[in-house]
């Protein structure tokens, strides 16, 4: 079948779409956040949830089991959860203590028992107990990220938690155990300006964090601290990076940012390969949000301009772009943060 096409499955229970995965995309436009059913191609989109997120969305998550879905915005209560089954659930109730600005990304811990919501204004990051809601949130770090947390991620197996934030050392990592440890010793060599993005390699022994300031793509070895910094990619990102994911396989790292190609994906081994040729098809604004699906076979990109959300089947390089939704996400603003469900 070509992989512009939809293909269109027969089920067990009648037929039609069957699912392999859904795939999330936070915009800057109402609804503000958009799930596709995914199967080599995009389903239709579900209904959006009877209660839409406060104001512009930038990051979202959904938690290891798939049950929830986690979207980070702009207004008050700055984080919005939701039941997800095939659909939007009713939203959770709020947290009793809010993150205290703009929620900028979110992320699960790897059982599932934690939800952290980097954001701006001090203390910049915010981690909560899960269990179908909110718990009382966890007391702040004895050492605050510097400024607004961007970026943040737990590591696979849960004992660490990476907030890239704006301002010197922009990346600060904790240990992580229903609570934070004492920070780790910054790195030798400090992303320059602001850590966006930050991603673990699926072994947990490398830490990637996307910044503003040339060569805009940081790799560290990670065995409870910092090692030396990888040296920078032969052909590093055009512009400022804003986004940056590991192939579940961890062969392959991808950076979405400013300046064309806005998307730049390296073969990795422990250091950079030959950045892979670019994308036939190349988008008119900056990529943000990167993301590749769980089974390795597709990436997808949320990026500024119409159709904000746009997804290549990968092999070791990119195919032929799948055919946008028959509704795109939003109408108008950009995409934003993207996640892909565990497998249905």
């Amino acid at each position: 079948m070509d992989p512009n096409s939809l293909k269109a499955l027969q089920g067990a229970a009648g037929g039609g779409f069957v699912a392999e995965f859904d795939l999330a995309v936070a915009t800057t436009s109402t609804p503000y956040v958009n799930v596709y059913p995914w199967n080599s191609g995009f389903g239709t989109k579900y209904s959006d949830p009877s209660t839409v997120p406060g104001g512009n969305a930038y990051g979202v998550a959904f938690s290891p089991d798939g049950a929830d879905l986690a979207v980070a915005h702009a207004t008050s209560p700055y984080v919005s959860v939701y039941p997800w089954s095939s659909g939007f659930g009713t939203k959770y109730s709020d947290p009793s203590t809010l993150p205290t600005g703009t929620g900028e990304i979110v992320a699960f811990s790897p059982d599932g028992a934690d939800l952290a919501v980097a954001h701006k204004q001090s203390p910049y990051i915010s981690v909560y107990p899960w269990s179908s809601g909110f718990g009382t949130k966890y007391s702040n770090p004895s050492t605050l990220p510097t400024n607004t947390g961007y970026g943040v991620a737990f590591s696979p197996d849960g004992a660490t938690l990476a907030v890239g934030h704006h301002t010197g050392p922009c990346i600060a990592v904790y240990p992580w155990s229903s609570g934070f440890g004492t920070k780790y010793s910054d790195p030798s060599t400090v992303p320059g300006t602001a850590g966006y993005g930050v991603a673990w390699s699926p072994d947990g022994a490398d830490l990637a964090v996307a910044g503003y300031s040339s060569p805009h793509i940081y790799v560290y070895p990670w065995s409870s601290g910092f090692g030396t910094k990888y040296s920078n990619p032969a052909t590093t990102p055009t512009g400022p990076s804003y986004g940056v994911a590991f192939s579940p396989d961890g062969a392959d790292l991808a950076v979405a940012h400013n300046n064309s190609p806005y998307l730049s994906v390296y073969p990795w081994s422990s250091g950079f390969g030959t950045r892979y040729s670019d994308p036939s098809y190349i988008w008119p604004g900056l990529g943000f949000g990167v993301a590749f699906s769980p089974d390795g076979a597709d990436l997808a990109v949320g990026h500024s301009g119409s159709p904000r959300l746009s997804v290549w089947p990968w092999s070791s390089g990119f195919g032929t772009r799948y055919s946008d939704p028959s509704t795109l996400p939003g109408a108008s603003g950009n995409g934003r943060g993207v996640a892909w469900s565990p497998a249905l």
